[in-house]
């Protein structure tokens, strides 16, 4: 049974699992699905109602009978390397690889209809709150006037992006921001804009979970930080795991439908874990160079168990 592996060439994280499985002898494939056409091909037939097919990447080729699992970590777009690029070739490949990788008996880190769901920011803190985590009050408006009243009521507001994401043409980063509730909020009306209470935090959390295994780590920060990507206040630690906290994170999890998930919290001084959010393909290697936790092997383990028929 082989462990069918999806991201960009370049990708440490992947890299650090992969190693993981060649020492485990499990058999892997990788591959970028920018790759199809070309360095990637697939077919795929119903003959008398069973379903056949394979995928070859380079030199190797697998069977998607024979998948025990697939872990979608960085894909790229799919055709987005083909020499002739377009929406329609885009789609097509999708399409193709997806929804034949869905026919198949392998288990899921994640499944792409759950990571899509679960990116959504406006469904992460419904799911958050009811899941029994605190949640800072949120507000996402194109309208100034919510806006502005949401600044009055709170007073110590930030602003951020609602995707998360981060454009890469050109090259940027949209940074969490702190602003005060006098600024003209009229921009507001050019595109949806998440504001949120700001959190005087105390530490930065971090807790990766991989098939209900919990790995959590804590950084000290300074109250005044916003925006803990842009700096820097020494080692990420081993934490414990509070107990309201776990029964959240399984709840979360199990809502989400998700095997794998990055946590990120604000700690303020009441030692309050505020949720900010959870990235469904987070990153976890730098958690675990400073803390030591086997997160690569936990990762590896899930993904070599056999699946369920």
């Amino acid at each position: 049974m082989t462990v069918l592996i999806l991201t960009c060439e370049e990708d440490l994280t992947a890299d650090m699992v992969v190693s993981r499985l060649h020492e485990l002898g499990v058999p892997l494939v990788r591959l970028d699905p920018a790759d199809l056409p070309g360095e990637v091909s697939l077919s795929a037939e119903y003959v008398k109602g069973d379903f056949e097919g394979y995928l070859k990447a380079g030199e190797r080729v697998v069977s998607l009978s024979s998948l025990r699992s697939v872990w979608v970590r960085r894909p790229g777009t799919p055709a987005a390397h083909a020499p002739e690029q377009s929406a329609w070739l885009t789609a097509e490949a999708e399409h193709a690889l997806y929804g034949m990788l869905t026919c198949t008996p392998a288990r899921w880190m994640n499944h792409p209809v759950a990571a899509a769901q679960a990116r959504c920011k406006p469904w992460q803190f419904r799911t958050a709150h009811h899941a029994g985590f605190a949640v800072p009050p949120t507000v996402i408006t194109s309208f100034p006037s919510v806006a502005r009243r949401f600044a009055v009521s709170y007073q110590d507001i930030v602003v951020k992006s609602v995707s998360g994401g981060h454009p890469t043409d050109p090259p940027m980063v949209l940074p969490t921001t702190r602003i005060s509730p006098d600024v003209d909020f009229s921009g507001v009306a050019a595109a949806p804009t998440l504001f949120q209470r700001h959190i005087s935090k105390q530490a930065d959390i971090r807790l990766t979970c991989v098939g209900g295994q919990l790995f959590a780590a804590r950084r000290k920060s300074d109250p005044e930080e916003v925006d803990s990507r842009f700096t820097e206040h020494g080692m990420w630690e081993p934490t414990e795991v509070p107990d309201r906290i776990r029964l959240a994170v399984e709840a979360y999890m199990r809502t989400a439908q998700l095997s794998y998930g990055a946590f990120d919290f604000a700690e303020d001084t009441d030692r309050t874990w505020w949720f900010l959010e959870c990235n469904q393909g987070g990153q976890f290697g730098f958690v675990q160079l400073d803390t030591d936790q086997p997160i690569t092997e936990a990762v590896a383990s899930w993904l070599a168990d056999a699946p369920s028929i």
